[in-house]
């Protein structure tokens, strides 16, 4: 008698499956309204002052934001001007509504809000270590890294994006509901929607999407069953590839059936909670700390960046199909103090290699991340919605998106 899971050579064993999830949300979410906010007063500082530091924090509830944090640069500008001016583009506005066939009916209004502003000076403690200069006691002369802390970088083949599946997707749908409402076919819609895609994969391929779910605020006056007609049709159906739906894909469309009150009326939001958003919804690893608002002297940003650009040419290159990079700093020093390259049994060369190859192309100093990606630049409000990586459309703004590399790492490996 044949043992039970005893195969013979002439057949395979079952295939493994699993499903994977991942979300986004829009531009109109609490917590990215105070993204867009924080890198908005970036991109401020960095248009006049390129050697702004910038640690910028936004709050908002109700029709209030507040800013907190530290700032150091000679800019001069108005912080509330820079706050409106955000939140007209979201649309958060009641003079948008004019002219329309529909009434501004959001409490938080770019014409009409509370604003405190508790920005103070970067401790120069922290600027001491920073700065490309020396100092008392300072290991080193060199431009030293804004803080301790890990950071993540992945790339994988799934997406022409070189993004994982259900993130990918879950940010295109985001993208699809706010060109449906700031271009007005739908003037129902309003700016606060999140966005999720569940994907299945059979032996680590994405190969159908199980569900959909898409929440979005919409004015009174439009019932459920009709938003639900209508996002199916002008929206999933164009959005998500058609081979990967199928007749058993649940879709989820306002599920609670009512999303009148949203934005910061219903939720307070906050900068820097939606970091898995902002990265591989899940499917690669988060070092935990956030990025808008953040000038490039913190790694938390630029390292992580440095990270997905290298994991992304390693992928192009062909070395394998799918990577993630690791590295970690300590406050103050210069280079790395661990640099780690995982590509999951995908390489295709020794990983060993690889990492030697990664070393000989790139320089992951403070400094060095800096100049590569040319991060001295009021560009940061092109990444902080839909997600920080996967975006293809600016690569002059979005340089860690690039894949510059692919030949220098195949040369070195060679």
């Amino acid at each position: 008698m044949r043992p039970k899971n005893h195969f013979p050579q002439t057949q395979l064993p079952l295939m493994s499956s699993f499903i994977f999830s991942s979300e986004s949300v829009t531009e109109g979410h609490p917590d990215k309204v105070c993204d867009t906010i924080s890198d908005a007063v970036l991109d401020a500082c960095l248009a006049q002052d390129t050697n702004s530091r910038v640690a910028c924090e936004t709050m908002v509830k109700d029709n209030a934001v507040v800013l907190g944090g530290e700032i150091t640069t000679s800019a001069e500008f108005d912080m509330s001007m820079v706050v409106k001016n955000a939140l007209i583009d979201i649309n958060y506005d009641s003079k948008y509504a004019e002219g329309t066939d529909y009434t501004y009916d959001c409490k938080f209004d770019a014409q009409n809000f509370f604003f405190m502003d508790l920005l103070g000076q970067q401790s120069p403690d922290i600027a001491q270590g920073v700065d490309a200069a020396a100092a008392d006691n300072k290991e080193t002369a060199e431009q030293g890294a804004g803080d301790q802390g890990i950071m993540f970088g992945y790339a994988c083949n799934e997406t022409p994006q070189l993004m994982p599946a259900a993130i990918a997707y879950s940010h295109q749908l985001g993208q699809g509901i706010t060109k449906l409402r700031k271009d007005r076919t739908h003037t129902w819609l309003r700016p606060d929607s999140k966005t999720q895609v569940s994907v299945e994969y059979v032996d680590n391929k994405p190969t159908r999407i199980t569900a959909v779910v898409v929440s979005t605020m919409h004015a009174e006056g439009i019932t459920t069953p009709e938003i639900r007609e209508i996002l199916k049709k002008d929206l999933i159906e164009k959005v998500l590839p058609q081979d990967l739906l199928t007749e058993d894909t649940a879709y989820h469309i306002n599920p609670t059936g009512l999303f009148i009150i949203g934005g910061p009326e219903g939720d307070c939001g906050l900068t820097g909670r939606k970091i898995i958003v902002d990265t591989y919804g899940g499917m690669g690893r988060h070092g935990g700390g956030a990025f808008s608002g953040k000038d490039p002297s913190k790694v938390d940003r630029s390292a992580a960046y440095m990270c997905r650009w290298v994991a992304k040419n390693i992928v192009a290159a062909g070395l394998a199909t799918r990577c993630e990079l690791q590295t970690a700093y300590a406050i103050g020093f210069p280079d790395p103090v661990s640099l780690r390259v995982d590509t999951f049994g995908t390489n295709t060369v020794d990983e060993a290699k690889i990492e030697a190859a990664v070393k000989e192309v790139f320089s992951f100093k403070a400094g060095d991340i800096v100049s590569q990606l040319n991060l001295l630049r009021p560009i940061f409000s092109k990444s902080t919605n839909y997600g920080h990586f996967g975006r293809e459309e600016d690569t002059d703004a979005l340089t860690w998106e690039k894949t510059d590399k692919v030949d220098a790492l195949k040369n070195a490996i060679s």
